[in-house]
């Protein structure tokens, strides 16, 4: 099955085009953002609302609790279901995030990786309960500085779990073709802000979520073991308004680490789409309305069409 496809940074305003194409063409999302599959963690992921989903079926959000792990192999099974529902309804399917890793494995099939190791991970979940992700982080700096430097979100208990348990295997473990043998993706569209603009619409989306009740909808979460849980506990936003809730720092500071850490993930995101994806961008204004960006995008798929989505194996995966 084919699917349209759009990605762009945080703040872009891509979940909000996709939506409003969703609702005129009568079809069904699938989002492809990583904290989006937590449940309960709403305000922080700019989850869409009840309201939004009662107009648009979604798939690829709340498919785990918050303490629960969730790797790309579950991603991708959720996204075969969604392709078989779509097509089983006859019904245009709209990709949209900017977690590229998801992108990727959409476009090309999962890569052939060397399988989670329980052992290894308890063992790495013990070295988070006593130090933190920067435990995690000194590892990984010292076993493998470069793939360090290309996390997306180095704080991510997850991300870097995964990547020192690849880093330890080492690249004979991989099986297959290597990264360099693939054929380049298919390219899709982005949304792209100038940075200055950029910048003011996260601020604007921090303070937006203040205003939601984030600070509310952590404090529930934590009452539910939220700090237990080693990457929705630390997901942007929900660590920094955690902190704050401790008397750690007062709402405006934490609003300001909130959006200084979301500039630092909108830039590893343009690294991984410049050397990961083809991305085909298109140029924004933050004066523009919903409907004139859904204009652009609009236009970019009916000249190239729908791109091919690659889960014909997601059920084995």
């Amino acid at each position: 099955m084919d699917a349209f496809f759009l990605t762009g940074c945080t703040a872009a305003g891509k979940s909000a085009v996709a939506h409003w194409l969703a609702r005129r063409m009568r079809g069904a999302i699938l989002s492809a953002d990583s904290m989006l599959v937590y449940r309960g963690l709403d305000i922080g992921t700019a989850k869409p609302t009840p309201a939004e989903r009662a107009e648009v079926p979604y798939a690829g959000i709340d498919l785990v609790a918050p303490g629960e792990p969730c790797n790309l192999n579950l991603f991708y099974q959720a996204a075969g279901a969604a392709v078989r529902r779509a097509a089983a309804r006859r019904q245009p399917l709209i990709v949209v995030g900017g977690t590229g890793l998801y992108l990727q494995c959409l476009l090309r099939g999962l890569e052939c990786r060397p399988p989670p190791d329980p052992a290894w991970r308890a063992e790495a979940e013990a070295v988070f309960r006593a130090g933190g992700a920067a435990a995690l982080a000194e590892r990984l700096r010292a076993l493998d500085p470069a793939r360090y430097a290309r996390l997306a979100d180095p704080r991510n208990p997850r991300r870097l779990i995964r990547a020192l348990e690849l880093a330890r295997a080492g690249p004979a473990a991989a099986v297959g073709a290597p990264a360099g043998a693939l054929p380049p993706p298919a390219p899709i569209p982005g949304l792209r802000l100038p940075p200055a603009q950029q910048q003011a619409a996260i601020a604007a989306r921090v303070r937006g979520m203040f205003d939601a009740g984030l600070l509310e909808e952590t404090r529930a979460l934590l009452a539910a073991g939220l700090a237990e849980a080693p990457t929705a506990g630390q997901a942007i936003g929900y660590a920094e308004a955690a902190a704050c809730l401790r008397g750690e720092c007062t709402a405006a500071e934490a609003m300001e680490r909130i959006a200084a850490r979301t500039r630092r993930l909108a830039k590893k995101q343009m690294t991984w789409f410049r050397h990961k994806l083809r991305v085909d961008w298109l140029e924004i204004d933050a004066a523009m309305s919903v409907e004139q960006r859904a204009d652009l995008v609009r236009a970019y798929w009916e000249k190239h069409g729908p791109t091919e989505i690659k889960v014909q194996d997601a059920s084995d995966a």
